[in-house]
């Protein structure tokens, strides 16, 4: 059972604080679903197969019942993890409320991850099964199922969408009626998720090298969620387009448990690519989506934006990297539609948004302000408390933080009052409204996912020509940062980007954290005490690298 550092103090204070609902998306969903049986519940297209899926609530939730259904048949039980790692496809959200509906905790992962990161985080986690692809973008997701299980003894079972034999999830999940053959109206009653329970594990990179593992009950992501419900004026009749990873924070929360909580339409698509997008949000009829940067510039920067029909797209929650103050004008212009820029967390969620109304300077200029019961400050290397403009860490505290990191109980870094390190740099103006001027801890962030620099640097080290690197970020303006990798050899030893990048791929680190660019050097900008000065490598590459 996962232990978390929820206290019986704070869920007396935030239970009567009135922002926890006290309740799971499935309390929603068995509340309204009877009345919209027929309504469609989410709409997806497979790009490996190229086949599209509608399915009604009344389909989902005959689905997500079987598949519960299955997974107790494999021996899942209450507060026992369930790993998969799919892309946005149906089975993604059937398998999470599969999952709420027996207590058990979701682990999705990201598609990028490869065997170095699945190993670490199925082991840490002590999965019991894991659902991903058979094969997905080219690479062949159940070889390297087979390939990690033999090194996880707690990995009793691996399925494939698409797979063959006893890998099939269909021929397990889908195509057998456990329903016939099991009570589960009996089994989801005794097991069924409640409101403080874990639901939620999701990875996050840091400064410590390795994956952290945040945990989130229904309280602590619902308390968050209800309030942008109300800030943005969401309700049942909105369409919401979801191309970010379900995997993500912004897709989890924002993408799925959104529509669910309210009984709306949600509109998935699995590989980005900015016409298939605009093509969704024409025929789908869709208005509120959320996405990083990248998404939001390839929309608005597309030749032929204007020969789709996107009238009903009314509002864009930009988050996951600094946005660009001339990206927001110009996407306001192509787009016509409300562009929110927002700033957020795994641990936290979404903490701040600008406002629906906001005058000009707002919205270009600042990263929002917090929704209701979440509460900012900006303290100096002492812990002062500073003032307006001035800047500093910025610690954020309320109602849907986290409730720890699984087995790093030394890393929640939460004060007595309750106060959370976000790791950011960031002023906060008289209004209340936060801009994000930097960050204190060391990764960079590519296309709004976190870059583990440190696992980089830690796997580059081992190479025999290296004697020294480091990892910085260099402003793109399309992903928000790309990664350089700045070297010193060893004597009389070469080595070359396409070396480095042979040597990750040997050692199988996902691709996505594979630094764009290299500068082999001879010496690194320090600090009288040795230590690598990285914002002068910062400043470094903003010369040595030309992006166009």
């Amino acid at each position: 059972m996962i232990q978390s550092q929820l206290t019986p103090e704070r869920i007396a204070a935030d239970g009567k604080s009135g922002f926890w609902p006290d309740r799971t998306l499935l309390d929603y969903i068995d509340e309204y679903a009877p009345r919209q049986l027929d309504k469609v519940a989410v709409t997806d297209l497979n790009n490996m197969t190229g086949q599209a899926t509608t399915l009604s609530y009344r389909q989902l939730l005959r689905l997500t019942s079987r598949i519960a259904l299955g997974l107790v048949n494999l021996g899942v039980g209450r507060g026992d993890v369930v790993a998969f790692q799919l892309p946005n496809w149906w089975q993604f959200v059937a398998l999470y409320l599969a999952c709420s509906r027996i207590g058990a905790v979701a682990n999705p992962m990201m598609p990028i991850f490869r065997h170095r990161e699945l190993t670490f985080m199925l082991g840490l986690a002590e999965s019991k099964v894991l659902i991903g692809p058979n094969i997905f973008r080219g690479f062949d997701h159940a070889q390297m199922m087979r390939e990690i299980k033999a090194d996880l003894p707690s990995l009793e079972h691996i399925f494939a969408i698409g797979g063959e034999g006893d890998m099939s999830f269909e021929k397990h999940f889908i195509d057998h009626r456990w329903e016939d053959e099991q009570d589960g109206k009996a089994i989801f009653a005794d097991r069924q998720l409640r409101p403080n329970d874990i639901t939620q594990l999701l990875y996050t990179s840091g400064t410590t090298g390795e994956p952290k593992g945040a945990l989130h009950t229904s309280n602590t992501l619902l308390a968050n969620l209800c309030q942008l419900v109300k800030r943005l004026k969401l309700t049942a009749n909105h369409v919401v387009f979801m191309p970010s990873p379900l995997a993500h924070q912004t897709g989890f929360a924002i993408g799925m448990m959104i529509p669910l909580m309210l009984g709306s339409k949600l509109v998935l698509q699995d590989v980005w690519d900015a016409g298939v997008g605009l093509q969704r949000i024409q025929d789908e009829g869709v208005n509120f989506t959320m996405a990083s940067t990248p998404f939001l510039a390839d929309l608005a920067g597309h030749p032929g934006v204007d020969t789709y029909d996107i009238s009903s797209l009314d509002i864009f929650v930009a988050g996951g990297a600094p946005i660009p103050r001339a990206l927001v004008h110009s996407a306001t212009e192509r787009l016509k539609a409300d562009i929110v820029s927002g700033w957020g967390m795994t641990e936290n969620l979404l903490v701040t948004t600008t406002c629906l109304g906001d005058p000009p300077e707002k919205v270009f200029n600042t990263d929002g302000v917090p929704v209701p019961g979440m509460q900012l400050r900006v303290v100096d290397a002492t812990g002062k408390v500073l003032g307006p403009d001035q800047e500093g860490d910025l610690q954020s505290r309320g109602p849907s933080h986290f409730v720890g990191y699984l087995k790093r109980p030394e890393m929640y870094g939460m004060d007595a009052e309750g106060w959370f390190n976000t790791g950011d740099i960031a002023t906060l103006d008289t209004d209340g409204y936060v801009r994000i001027t930097g960050r204190g801890k060391d990764i960079l962030i590519r296309g709004g996912e976190n870059v583990p620099v440190i696992e980089i640097e830690q796997l580059l080290y081992r190479h025999q020509a290296v004697q020294a690197v480091a990892v910085v970020g260099v402003p793109d303006p399309r992903l928000g940062e790309r990664g350089v990798a700045y070297v010193i050899t060893k004597s009389g030893q070469d080595f070359t980007l396409d070396e480095m990048q042979r040597f990750l791929a040997e050692h199988r680190m996902a691709k996505n954290y594979w630094p764009e660019y290299l500068q082999v050097v001879n010496e690194f900008p320090r600090t009288p005490s040795g230590k690598i000065q990285k914002f002068k490598l910062r400043e470094m590459a903003k010369t040595d690298i030309r992006i166009s």
